[in-house]
């Protein structure tokens, strides 16, 4: 047998021992993790959750793990640290809608292409498309403000303690 026919074959009994999991009731998936792992399941996994596990992990031990660059970045989102910088590669798409009108950006190499023209960054076209500042990124739904909580708070309503805004007594001036 030559190397390309054993790696062949190898991979037809992988993809062979997956389907036969993949047809394992739960019970059998049971005792096939506690004879792979030396333990129990999490209580909370379903069949299908413990069939992926374990087809991980053949898969794993065939064909290698994850590389160590992944795995560090994997290992920081778990302890919920700030997920990696992530660069935009050259073709992606990025499309917002804005006052009814879709706008397509393309990455390239130089910068950002939109209505045929390169730009070196997402704020000048979001500038060009809104008319004000905005930070590019932001705009076109890369980032999120952290600062800014996921459920609108409810300002408390005016009162003689909380003038209103932009009223005389509040020491703004109404344009």
């Amino acid at each position: 047998m030559t190397p390309m026919t054993q790696r062949s074959s190898d991979r037809e009994a992988i993809e062979a021992e997956i389907d036969r999991i993949r047809s394992l009731g739960l019970d059998d998936l049971r005792i096939l993790w506690r004879t792979t792992f030396r333990s129990s399941p999490p209580k909370g996994f379903t069949k299908d959750l413990v069939a992926r596990f374990i087809c991980w992990h053949i898969q794993e031990q065939a064909f290698g793990g994850l590389d160590p660059q992944t795995a560090k970045v994997l290992d920081g989102l778990a302890q919920n640290d700030k997920p990696p910088d992530r660069r935009l590669k050259a073709g992606t798409v990025l499309v917002r809608e804005y006052q009814g009108e879709r706008h397509t950006v393309t990455v390239v190499p130089g910068g950002y292409v939109w209505r045929e023209s390169t730009y070196a960054t997402l704020s000048t076209i979001a500038r060009a498309i809104t008319g004000t500042a905005w930070n590019g990124p932001r705009f076109f739904g890369l980032r999120t403000r952290r600062d800014q909580p996921e459920v609108p708070t409810k300002r408390p309503a005016a009162g003689p303690d909380r003038p209103r805004r932009n009223s005389p007594s509040s020491g703004q001036v109404r344009p």
